[in-house]
């Protein structure tokens, strides 16, 4: 009787500072773009997007790759996005001075990023 090991197919890459400075409505849109892409078609099409979240997904897409090719030893060729989210954060609440002495509230909206991508070339087979 043949017996596979088990391997671990996924890895996965959050945002680093948890709080990036972007809605989520306008993070949403480019994540949407990316989900279910190759790595190399992900990197492509975020070069080319003129968003300025891009660069920080860019971030992500790359250091869930090299998360990829250190823990699970796959090539990058392989590797597919199979979850990519977008989390609300916290708030940030200032005030800004306006006529009169009066204030006007301003809410910086922050979100959070999870990517999960998958090796293609890797099976995971029962005992």
């Amino acid at each position: 009787m043949i017996r596979f090991q088990k391997r671990k197919t996924e890895v996965y890459a959050k945002s680093q500072h948890k709080h990036i400075c972007m809605s989520t409505h306008k993070a949403q849109r480019v994540i949407d773009q990316i989900r279910g892409r190759s790595y190399e078609e992900t990197l492509r099409i975020l070069e080319l997007m003129p968003f300025e979240i891009c660069f920080p997904i860019f971030k992500l897409v790359y250091s869930a790759a090299a998360n990829a090719s250190r823990n699970i030893n796959s090539n990058k060729l392989n590797l597919v996005i199979i979850t990519a989210e977008v989390n609300e954060g916290k708030t940030v609440k200032k005030l800004k001075p306006r006529a009169r002495g009066r204030s006007y509230p301003i809410k910086r909206r922050t979100c959070h990023i999870t990517i999960v991508l998958k090796d293609t070339s890797l099976y995971e087979y029962e005992d």
